[in-house]
């Protein structure tokens, strides 16, 4: 199937919540066009669509000037911009915003919805809404505390490691429930989509799946999705999976550079 044209602008970077909105247009079949005065990282391969995205340089706080808060003035990405049936742009950010957004616009064959005000919609919402409050923050502050703080502050860490667990085990849960394998349903849907970056970042975190077989399944079942492998690299190279075979002393190593940025964005943020 031929990929969909639009005037989708992406702004985005590497992170969970960034590859979850490329994995969605992947799966949607839709093209996204760039925006040729600002930094892209632009991505061909043999039988692949074509992907465009502007790429936001979060070490160099693109996504602090003045272009970029028009877009989105909480300054943070993904962001996303499309032109409306009148002509007029709309101006998009939060990944599951976004996410909604682009299923009620571009999904009208339910690829990976199902039809609004069945139940399988509403729990596929139930699923979109957990991982924006839930798994998103909760293991975002783990790595926080785990990898980037200044200092080991155990009480956060166990925290933010216990909350991360519980909620692996909530999806282990409803995963060993499931006959298709996804979260929802007969299909894999924005619920598992907007899930899994998180799930496979777990080792750059320090969170722990070996002890939730059917969660790492589920991984590696999305991850064998065409869509997902084309969209887990935009806007570049999406390497967490290989943190696994890192040890401990190795990813501190990889984290420290990060970890500087980090405190001097927060100082930044204070101001």
């Amino acid at each position: 199937m031929a990929a969909q044209n639009t005037d989708i602008h992406l702004y985005t970077t590497q992170t969970p919540n960034g590859i979850n909105i490329s994995i969605l247009l992947e799966e949607l079949g839709l093209k996204y066009q760039v925006r040729k005065h600002v930094l892209v990282y632009l991505q061909r391969d043999p039988g692949w669509s074509l992907l465009k995205t502007t790429t936001v340089e979060i070490t160099k706080n693109t996504q602090k000037e003045p272009w970029f808060l028009e877009i989105n003035t909480s300054g943070r990405i993904p962001a996303l911009t499309d032109t409306k049936e009148d002509g007029q742009t709309v101006k998009l950010f939060e990944s599951g915003s976004i996410m909604q957004y682009l299923v009620d616009r571009y999904d009208k064959d339910h690829r990976v919805s199902y039809p609004y005000g069945s139940r399988e919609h509403w729990e596929v919402n139930n699923w979109l809404f957990w991982q924006m409050g839930g798994l998103g923050p909760m293991q975002g502050q783990f790595a926080h505390f785990n990898r980037y703080a200044p200092e080991k502050i155990q009480y956060g860490i166990e925290r933010y490691r216990n909350e991360t667990r519980r909620l692996y085990g909530v999806m282990e849960t409803q995963l060993q429930k499931s006959c298709s394998g996804y979260l929802v349903g007969d299909r894999c849907t924005v619920a598992d989509i907007s899930c899994w970056g998180w799930v496979a970042a777990a080792a750059g975190s320090g969170a722990d799946i070996a002890e939730f077989p059917v969660l790492k399944e589920w991984r590696d079942k999305l991850l064998a999705r065409t869509a997902v492998e084309k969209g887990r690299h935009v806007p570049s190279p999406h390497t967490v999976l290989e943190y696994y075979k890192l040890s401990e002393e190795e990813l501190k190593k990889k984290f420290e550079g990060a970890s500087k940025w980090i405190q001097a964005s927060m100082k930044e943020d204070s101001k």
